[in-house]
């Protein structure tokens, strides 16, 4: 049996080298043996069930010597599709925080988009699978933009 699992170490970095937390979480996976796939916003590994379990552990602690604040995984046998939370719960939301705002989500200015990503994440927005591909999408802004924002107000 095979599995599949996801991860993202954060804080996430908007532009340039990938932060040492990933790296290291990558490195970790690698040196297992697992078949990697490195983005931007997260890695993917696949594997056998044991040497994918086994290795998870090593990955979060990678992550976390190497200034991780959040390591998040979803595993899954390996070729079945990721569960879906709905979107419409995301779309309300979405149609919530523009009605709030006074209307279209990419009409508005860089400190109300901030304004919006804060108030979409203090409702659980953030919550729906691939919510910041489509936040960003309703936002006129890429995934990464939407990061910067949630990391400023972390930060």
């Amino acid at each position: 049996m095979r599995l599949e699992a996801e991860f993202t170490t954060e804080p996430f970095r908007g532009e340039g080298e990938p932060p040492e937390h990933a790296t290291a979480a990558l490195e970790a996976a690698r040196e297992a043996g697992l078949e990697c796939d490195f983005g931007p916003l997260g890695t993917s590994v696949r594997g056998e069930r044991e040497a994918v379990l086994r290795t998870l552990a090593t990955v979060v602690a990678a992550g976390f010597d190497h200034g991780a604040d959040q390591v998040t995984f979803q595993v899954r046998l390996e070729g079945r599709p990721a569960p879906r939370r709905t979107v419409s719960g995301l779309d309300a939301l979405l149609a919530e925080v523009a009605d709030e705002l006074g209307g279209d989500l990419r009409a508005l200015g860089r400190p109300e988009k901030q304004r919006a990503v804060r108030l979409l994440e203090e409702r659980g927005a953030f919550e729906y699978r691939k919510s910041a591909e489509i936040v960003a999408e309703a936002l006129g802004v890429t995934r990464f933009t939407v990061y910067n924002y949630l990391n400023r107000e972390k930060g």
